[in-house]
């Protein structure tokens, strides 16, 4: 199984992030112009949260808030669970259906280098899963 580092490898390493006093509103702009659905939430060079898709309708959309007067930093999620590169996908995986979380942000010597989804990590577990399907219908034919 790939570590978090060849996942970033093959998939990027690009972080879009917001500041905390960002509104609500031009973080979800931000989210919908990248195909996203959460963003790092940066004060100076330091991860203070994420904001996720999921934040934005338990706490602005549920509790009748507006996306416009509504800061980032109101409404972000703080207790960050995070992976190293060297982390397997099966590691992130176990994270995050055991925390029900759906972003882990990687660091490595203390520095965000990148951010996984569960869609990335389902796509390289699927890809992994046909690589040994391949490899015992090889071995069967044999």
């Amino acid at each position: 199984m790939k570590t978090v580092r060849q996942v970033l490898e093959t998939k990027g390493s690009t972080i879009y992030s917001v500041s905390p006093e960002s509104l609500v509103y031009d973080a979800l702009l931000l989210m919908a112009e990248h195909h996203i659905g959460a963003l790092v939430v940066m004060q100076r060079d330091k991860m203070v949260g994420i904001f996720s898709e999921r934040d934005y309708a338990r706490e602005v959309v549920i509790k009748g808030k507006t996306s416009k007067t509504t800061t980032v930093g109101d409404i972000m999620s703080v207790q960050l669970i995070t992976v190293s590169p060297d982390d397997t996908v099966d590691h992130c995986m176990n994270l995050m259906s055991g925390k029900r979380i759906r972003h882990l942000p990687v660091l490595e010597h203390d520095q965000l280098i990148g951010l996984l989804s569960i869609g990335d990590l389902v796509k390289e577990t699927i890809a992994y899963q046909e690589f040994l399907i391949k490899q015992l219908e090889s071995y069967i034919q044999s």
